[in-house]
């Protein structure tokens, strides 16, 4: 009769100390990883708040015109109290999540035919970068009469703002393509279609990701100029409350709305700092990112 007796465990059956010290510290790195991304933002918030302050100690305008920080956010703080700041908020990323898509579809599909075809390119090639340097609120005038003083004058401008940036970021990208990636996907018989599809716009990503940043802060600002020269009767925007304040000179009301439209802005940029962090780190460009 014969009895099985188990192999004493080998180094091979042992879990790698590599591993169990890396699950064991995950979420110490974690923890450390976010820490490192919130502490310079807090530092700035700190010595602005600082400026701030000091400003206000030492006068430099009168407590009406320029109130102290303790006042703005304790303003700020009453109006997300009130349905009407949640509305203008609502109604203005509404706006700019509208026209920031009409502007992405546009300078994406301008971008891609500008780069295929070299007379498209030769005509509006260089019309794309004036618009991009032209100011957005240089348009209103003519968007107001065109459109008669309605959101769509707002939506014209911003789609106007951001289209160029977007386009300029693809055809940027594409034409920094290097050629030997297209050799290669000629050479395993990739046709225009699949060669764009495959090769030249994954290799452009990068710029075009950049584009879409430079994109959305074009759209941003033309969002704001369109609704404070822009009021629309009975919509009510962030805009629009901001412009109120300022007829009324109720400084710290505007203060707090400008402190909403910079967090706004903040955030959107957060967002387009991580996709491309993300974007290069899975190319192996930034792997101490």
């Amino acid at each position: 009769m014969s009895v099985d007796v188990a192999a004493p465990p080998t180094e091979l059956d042992a879990p790698d100390d590599d591993v169990i010290v890396s699950r064991r510290h995950r979420p110490l790195s974690v923890a450390r990883t976010a820490w490192s991304w919130i502490w310079p933002k807090l530092a700035a918030v700190a010595i602005v708040l600082g400026i701030w302050q000091f400003l206000v100690w030492i006068e430099w305008k009168p407590i009406y015109v320029f109130p102290a920080p303790a006042t703005v956010f304790s303003e700020l703080g009453n109006l997300m109290t009130t349905q009407r700041f949640w509305e203008s908020v609502a109604t203005t990323l509404r706006r700019a999540a509208f026209g920031y898509t009409a502007a992405l579809v546009i300078g994406s599909i301008l971008g891609i035919l500008v780069s295929r075809i070299r007379i498209l390119r030769a005509a509006v090639g260089s019309l794309i970068t004036g618009l991009q340097t032209m100011p957005s609120i240089a348009w209103f005038p003519f968007a107001i009469i065109v459109f008669s003083g309605t959101e769509n004058a707002i939506y014209f401008v911003v789609v106007l703002g951001a289209a160029p940036s977007i386009a300029n970021g693809i055809i940027s990208g594409i034409d920094h393509v290097p050629p030997s990636f297209v050799r290669l996907g000629k050479v395993m018989g990739a046709n225009n279609y699949s060669l764009y599809r495959h090769v030249v716009l994954p290799a452009a990503l990068p710029s075009y990701v950049a584009g879409l940043s430079q994109g959305w802060a074009f759209a941003w600002r033309s969002l704001m100029a369109g609704e404070l020269l822009v009021i629309v009767l009975g919509v009510t925007s962030i805009g629009a409350s901001l412009d109120f304040a300022r007829q009324f000179v109720h400084m710290d009301q505007v203060m707090a709305w400008m402190i909403v439209i910079l967090v706004i802005g903040m955030v959107a940029d957060s967002i387009f700092t991580t996709m491309s962090r993300t974007l290069r780190r899975r190319r192996g460009l930034a792997i101490d990112d």
